[in-house]
């Protein structure tokens, strides 16, 4: 390996350990390293150990420059922030203070702008675990978007316009856009092994810059030329997607590896990694960023594998079979060493992932080029659509195999990582990229297996955390509520809606709860409404739990019988709830106040049967109230006045306008509102009115169709919040 790839390789590595290990270990087992290297005058080594030390010495300075930064932040009472997203009233947007690298979550009361905007932001300030997060904040414009945003919003119109059917899956591949694709389908290419398929990396820049040579090629243009020009235009393209770091960094390595071709000057495939790897020495937070990390773990990956196979496969297999060989022993390698991210990021481990990877990536190669093409006729309209609709099967294909892939029983493993068993993990991976490239792999192979032996030992199965959780998991329009008892237990209110051939139980709950293991105590259903019960019958096959509990209104939802006909097989207890019952796991206290039998006796709408739970732990209260509308909130209200109150209010029937009246609200008095709905519901859920008026009472505001699953958690007194990757504290009530 070059001794620069050696230098830049080992700085990026002691800049991560040194932000997540801490910078004094970090530099100092990068100073023993060298010192140890220099006795036995082995340079390399020596180079990369100061290397660690270097990054490690970056990263303690970065972190006393953000520390003054963070000062002067919260010193300050208005910040000039620029926008990620576009920007309205109800929304929960993310942006960078344009003096600091300080990440900032903002809770938009008032004002708008689109995504790339410069404004001014004014609210309460609250410091969370990766930035801060502005509530209440009203937003003052600037300036509008920069080139980039500007262009990379052009380019992500296209992308909708020319592939509706596929726009998500196409935004990912081609503009390196995310944010449209849902928990499910990560979760899903996740579990195939192809996570690393769904955004811009080498691997799609180069399958793009080939087929340009190709292209150029066929017109008669020299090769020497073709590879100039195929450069040129997938600079162009950089550029035209407003140039995200993930393509810029694919595109300087395509660039480097032409120049060395066009100067007939053979360059090492480690000396090409390093250039894509060099984004640190100029940001060294860049270090931290997922797509970063698994664009330098996959082409190692693909550097060692490449080597494997030149030594493993027999010169004397040739056609169809050495192929297929060479292809398997690269998905294996690649999947294999991507997996300690993967399993960090996604909570998952696949072991389908060399196979599917294999059906996957002769599909890539046909369809990232047609997503350029696509791309580039948009301005003629009917040619672009043609070339869509082309595409379309192959997409669908793709996301088929991810499908299979995910579907195949055993063929993935959820787990929850600790800080050690990724380390571990890691270590093993790199271990196998070294046996790979090396004559003699006898030690890194012994090292590998250590690590694989101690990460077995040290296991990855979570405890509980020691903190209440209500998990209001995004299964879409319905509501799904996960309670985790300190203990790692479980308590599920609804499980989300069902379709025809599918349910979100299924789909969704399940996999969610199996990834954080523990036992499902009760399953509590609110009213028997498809969006509601739909998946219940999936999860109390799967789970068993040892109680349901529901109000006994029968509604007319076939999902409602399957799922008592499915308890009874699974030998789960039934009961009907009443006012003032109580279930008690692990010291979490869930209080059933309605809905009471007189009450439900004249009614005809099941939303109007809702059965309410106030989850209490400590002095903190949670209060669900599934798809209660205003009259059972009247009832509430009269029977218990001010003993409504609640820290945090799951809100009433989506945000309908149907639900939250004023003397309700006044009475729950919640710091926190949650609200479960679907992207672009048909209902236009939830109402503009119930959010402005949540607002004006004080409440923050957070809704799973602008920020996927929100896990609010307690010590009892302490409320912790997490959304859209951000994790941050409520204030302390000052209410009785």
């Amino acid at each position: 390996m070059p001794l620069i790839a050696v230098a830049v390789l080992a700085y990026a590595a002691g800049l991560l350990a040194g932000f997540g290990l801490g910078a004094v270990l970090t530099g100092s087992a990068g100073l023993a390293i060298a010192a140890v290297a220099l006795v036995y005058r082995r340079m390399i080594v020596f180079a990369g150990g100061a290397a660690i030390a270097a990054g490690a010495l970056i990263a303690a300075g970065t972190r006393v420059a953000d520390a003054h930064c963070q000062r002067a932040i919260t010193r300050d009472r208005q910040w000039r922030v620029v926008l990620d997203e576009p920007a309205a009233p109800g929304d929960f947007v993310h942006g960078r203070p344009s003096n600091c690298p300080a990440a900032m979550s903002i809770a938009v009361e008032s004002g708008r702008a689109d995504a790339g905007s410069t404004v001014i932001v004014r609210g309460q300030l609250t410091p969370a675990e990766r930035g801060y997060v502005v509530k209440a904040a009203h937003l003052t414009l600037v300036t509008g978007p920069g080139w980039r945003s500007r262009w990379r919003s052009r380019a992500t119109r296209a992308v909708d316009a020319v592939f509706p059917a596929d726009a998500p899956l196409a935004r990912a591949l081609l503009v390196a856009d995310t944010r449209e694709l849902s928990p499910e389908i990560r979760d899903r290419y996740a579990a195939a092994g192809l996570a690393h398929m769904l955004s811009i990396s080498g691997l799609h820049v180069g399958i793009i810059a080939v087929a340009l040579e190709i292209v150029f090629q066929l017109v008669h243009l020299a090769k020497r030329n073709a590879t100039i020009a195929s450069i040129v235009v997938v600079a162009v393209y950089v550029a035209l997607i407003g140039a995200p770091e993930a393509a810029v960094r694919s595109a300087a390595m395509l660039g480097a590896l032409g120049a060395s071709r066009l100067l007939q000057r053979p360059t090492s495939p480690w000396a090409m990694l390093a250039i894509g790897a060099a984004a640190p020495l100029v940001s060294p937070r860049s270090v931290l960023e997922i797509g970063y990390q698994l664009s330098v773990i996959g082409v190692a990956g693909l550097i060692g594998a490449g080597a494997l196979v030149r030594r493993a496969v027999p010169r004397r297999m040739a056609g169809w079979r050495r192929t297929l060989l060479a292809g398997l022993i690269v998905s294996t390698v690649a999947t294999i060493v991507s997996a300690p991210l993967v399993a960090w990021t996604f909570g998952r481990i696949s072991l389908v992932g060399p196979l599917t990877n294999l059906l996957a990536a002769p599909l890539m190669t046909v369809a990232q080029p047609m997503l350029f093409l696509g791309l580039l006729l948009a301005p003629v309209r009917p040619l672009a659509l043609l070339v869509g609709d082309a595409t379309h099967p192959l997409l669908a294909a793709f996301d088929a195999i991810a499908a299979g892939g995910a579907a195949i029983p055993g063929g993935w493993m959820m787990v929850s990582p600790t800080l050690t068993s990724a380390v571990l993990a890691a270590v093993a991976s790199v271990a196998l990229i070294v046996a790979c490239v090396s004559r003699f792999p006898g030690r890194p192979l012994l090292v590998g297996s250590a690590a694989i032996t101690a990460l077995v030992w040290s296991g990855v199965a979570p405890a509980g955390s020691g903190l209440t959780e209500v998990h209001m998991i995004d299964v879409g329009q319905g509501d799904a509520i996960g309670i985790r008892t300190p203990h790692g237990s479980w308590v599920l209110v609804d499980a989300g809606r069902a379709w025809h051939g599918g349910d979100a139980g299924r789909s969704v709950v399940l996999p969610y709860l199996a990834r954080r293991r523990g036992a499902l105590v009760a399953f509590i259903l609110s009213h028997p409404h498809t969006d509601h019960v739909g998946g219940a019958t999936s999860v109390i096959a799967a789970l068993h739990p040892a109680h349901y509990f529901d109000a006994a209104f029968a509604g007319d939802a076939d999902a409602y019988l399957a799922s008592l006909l499915e308890a009874r097989k699974a030998g789960t207890a039934w009961a009907r709830v009443h006012p003032d019952d109580s279930l008690n796991v692990d010291g979490v206290v869930l209080r059933f106040l309605a809905p009471d039998s007189a009450w439900t006796a004249g009614l005809s709408d099941p939303n109007l049967a809702s059965t309410i739970v106030l989850v209490r732990v400590g002095e903190v209260r949670i209060l669900l109230v599934g798809d209660a509308e205003r009259p059972e909130e009247d009832w509430l209200v009269a029977r218990y006045g001010d003993s409504l109150r609640a820290d945090v209010l799951k809100v009433g029937h989506h945000g309908s306008s149907t639900s939250s009246s004023g003397p309700f609200l006044d009475a729950v008095q919640p710091r926190l509102a949650l609200v479960s709905v679907g992207l672009g519901n048909s209902y236009g859920h939830p109402s503009p009115e119930v959010m402005a008026t949540l607002a004006a009472r004080g409440a923050q505001v957070l809704r799973t169709d602008r920020l996927g699953t929100i896990v609010v958690s307690t010590d009892g007194r302490r409320l912790l919040v997490d959304a859209k990757g951000e994790r941050w504290e409520l204030p302390t009530s000052s209410r009785p």
